[in-house]
């Protein structure tokens, strides 16, 4: 049988760029015991004699799958569809980060305790796990909050626990941008929505900053408005329409997340107030949705690059490293505010 009539093997690179086996391994796997010179002889006679590595093949080797699994969490009894738009840009961010360290991404979405699943590195599917989604779904945080005591190579976006390998925005710093901003718009009573108490530890950091800065201001600081409903739209709507019945001259408003912003500007609209005239709405996400609405939402957006490399990084170091993740944020300048 001809060498083209067979699969062609790194001893047959080997052969021709005149190296040893084990150094055609070794420059292909990009190991820096091999001269540049070495590297490019041997990679010039794979490509002329066409020969592709069996990554397969390479991770069998190397006990190593090069995969990253991303765990995204749902609400419980709802579908991938109702995952906030947010966790999605979260998650190709991820994906992104992960081939940039020559990873592939392996996705599972899990809202209902019978699909939660996190032994992708015990099965050999993966080499770290990234977790992120709703805070709402505590049942299923428990679950990886109990696997976390089991397995380090972990990271987390959005869980209402704390501990090693969790990332999140700088939310203080972007509830103090989303204030300073009102102020200077020349609002005077804004008010806070979003619950505080709740799974959402990110909404009530927000609300700390928020209060920090208005005190800072000299203005006032309002306690917190919510309002139940299934969706975060319907919630930032009833939140606005129980503000407005306080009859307290609300002028502006912060919101925890921009779902609910969305919401509040339908029920700013439906009360015929006037966006930005006579009331500033700013949220907190930088859903791309917000540059629709009527009128575009201005919003803090966290670095999502920045996160991704985050996660990915927290999660292939180990959680153990004890560190506060912080992801920078920056003010998306639109319309929903004078």
């Amino acid at each position: 049988m001809s060498r083209d009539e067979r699969r062609l093997t790194s001893f047959d690179v080997a052969a021709k760029a005149g190296v040893s086996q084990s150094t055609v391994s070794r420059a292909l796997s990009g190991s820096p015991t091999i001269t540049e010179a070495t590297r490019t002889r041997v990679i010039e006679a794979a490509r002329e004699l066409g020969y592709v590595v069996d990554e397969r093949a390479a991770r069998l080797r190397s006990g190593k799958s090069k995969t990253i699994a991303v765990v995204v969490i749902g609400r419980a009894g709802q579908g991938a569809a109702s995952v906030n738009p947010f966790y999605y840009s979260l998650l190709g961010s991820v994906c992104t980060a992960a081939a940039q360290r020559g990873y592939q991404a392996l996705v599972s979405i899990q809202s209902e305790p019978e699909h939660f699943f996190g032994q992708f590195i015990e099965r050999g599917q993966a080499d770290a796990v990234v977790v992120l989604g709703t805070a709402t779904n505590r049942e299923a945080w428990r679950y990886f909050d109990d696997y976390r005591e089991t397995q380090a190579r972990m990271a987390f976006w959005g869980s209402p626990f704390d501990g090693p390998g969790y990332v999140r925005s700088d939310n203080k710093a972007g509830a103090r941008l989303a204030v300073e901003r009102l102020v200077q718009g020349g609002y005077k009573r804004i008010g806070f929505i979003g619950e505080t108490d709740g799974a959402q530890r990110q909404f009530r950091e927000r609300y700390e900053g928020y209060c920090e800065t208005l005190e800072a201001a000299g203005l006032p600081c309002f306690d917190a408005v919510t309002a139940s409903g299934e969706t975060r739209e319907a919630q930032g709507a009833g939140a606005v329409k129980a503000l407005l019945a306080q009859k307290t001259g609300y002028d502006a408003v912060f919101s925890a997340c921009d779902a609910m912003a969305l919401g509040a500007l339908t029920a700013l609209r439906e009360a015929d107030k006037s966006v930005p005239g006579d009331f500033g709405v700013i949220g907190f996400d930088g859903l791309g949705v917000g540059a629709h609405s009527s009128p575009p939402l201005t919003t803090i957006e966290p670095d999502f690059a920045e996160a991704g490399l985050n996660l990915v990084e927290a999660a292939l170091g180990g959680a153990d490293e004890d560190r506060d993740r912080r992801v920078s944020v920056h003010l998306v300048e639109r319309a929903s505010a004078r």
